[in-house]
């Protein structure tokens, strides 16, 4: 709403309401309705991506060398089981995008600002969605849930719908909720929004600027990582231990789609031409980000899959052994790397995803807030994770725990935090 009508200011609206020049009726009043088209256009979009994921097995992994898609197995969960997961996401990814490109130049069925046009009346539609599938996995959780077992409840009817109750729900054998709604269809459609809104700046002002280039190339690498390494996905704390619930559900449809685009979407209302050198500097810096959260991942899956029998930064890895309990009573063996990446903080990968999402913010200038919400928002988003995940790591391996971290004493950032 501060963009459609103030041109992003976050300040401007406050101070209006503030005076007495505007009163939050008057905003609201302005504020575009849900409309048919954008119901049509969402309920299509949604339909296409289930189709998407379930009529149409990957097929990418049989050609594209590295790529690890199809039927693949996540991790244990609390109760001892393990879900099978058909991986099409890269497949899903190339397929919409491949479409959007050939309406674009050839088709010409709809306008490629239909997204920015739209941007608020599909808002709408996805709080809709959001909520419906929210409320349908508490619902499922109570009465139908897929693993009786993993369900979790704790006597708190609002914690229960935030957080979920069901570990993995699903319908049928293959349409899991979380991979599904963590996928498709809000990271499918942030390069498409990005897409439309370059299109949009174009319209607009004549041009896209290098500052719009710079964060659709930056998030496209981010989106075509998560696609091309989403069997690592199914190892990561939103399918291995996060519950399904508003928390995912509505996050995933609403948050991750109007939240993460914020900086295109400024860019077209403030069309930011940088320098070439601070151009080159936000590249570099995003590249780089890019390249620590890639490879401290790589390393980790590498230990995973290798059982520890590779070689990291060209030596064998350090280990620390560890044992483990899962809720069905049986004890587990484990291993903690402190090597490479691992053995600099304890979630280097974490920073990487940091000085990438603070390159998105850096290509818009400074002559906003709005367009930095994100780096604010991830900073306290994957501190909070980083804490969340050893509290639940020091109850899993207690005093091995304790072990690893004084082994890797810092958890983000070398020498200071």
């Amino acid at each position: 709403m501060a963009c459609d009508q103030y041109s992003c200011s976050l300040t401007a609206p406050v101070m209006d309401v503030a005076t007495g020049r505007a009163h939050l009726s008057d905003i609201w009043a302005k504020t575009p309705p849900v409309t048919k088209k954008a119901a049509q256009l969402y309920a299509l979009w949604v339909t296409f991506q289930v189709l998407l994921y379930m009529a149409l097995p990957d097929f990418c992994h049989k050609f594209l060398p590295g790529y690890v898609g199809g039927v693949q197995e996540g991790a244990v969960t609390p109760a001892g089981i393990v879900n099978k997961y058909e991986i099409n996401g890269l497949q899903a990814w190339l397929i919409t995008h491949l479409l959007w490109f050939a309406n674009s130049h050839v088709l010409s069925w709809f306008s490629p600002t239909i997204i920015f046009d739209n941007w608020i009346p599909l808002l709408w539609c996805a709080n809709i969605l959001g909520y419906a599938v929210s409320t349908f996995a508490m619902i499922k959780g109570y009465f139908f849930p897929t693993s009786a077992k993993d369900c979790k409840f704790t006597g708190n009817f609002f914690y229960n719908y935030m957080m979920g109750i069901e570990f993995n729900p699903r319908i049928g054998k293959w349409f899991d909720f979380k991979l599904f709604f963590n996928g498709r269809p809000g990271i499918v459609a942030w390069t498409l929004i990005n897409l439309s809104f370059a299109a949009k700046q174009r319209e607009l002002h004549g041009q896209v600027t290098n500052a719009m280039v710079l964060v659709n190339i930056l998030q496209a690498i981010y989106v075509l990582d998560f696609f091309w390494n989403e069997t690592w996905y199914l190892k990561t704390i939103d399918i291995c231990h996060d519950h399904f619930g508003w928390y995912l559900g509505w996050g995933d449809c609403v948050w991750l789609p109007y939240l993460y685009t914020l900086q295109g979407l400024y860019l077209v209302y403030h069309p930011v031409q940088l320098s070439t050198l601070h151009a080159t500097g936000i590249l570099l810096l995003g590249l780089l980000g890019y390249y620590i959260f890639r490879m401290a991942n790589h390393q980790k899956d590498l230990f995973r899959r290798t059982d520890g029998r590779c070689l990291i930064w060209g030596r064998k890895p350090k280990v620390i052994e560890c044992m483990y309990t899962s809720a069905d009573g049986q004890k587990h063996h484990s291993k903690l790397l402190v090597s490479g990446f691992w053995g600099v903080a304890r979630h280097l990968n974490y920073t990487g995803d940091l000085m990438g999402s603070l390159a998105y913010c850096l290509a818009c200038g400074g002559g906003h807030l709005l367009p930095y919400f994100y780096i604010i928002y991830m900073t306290i988003l994957l501190t909070h994770r980083c804490l969340r995940d050893e509290h639940r790591c020091a109850n899993k391996y207690g005093s091995d725990w304790k072990r690893y971290t004084a082994a890797v004493p810092h958890r983000l950032l070398p020498g200071i935090f």
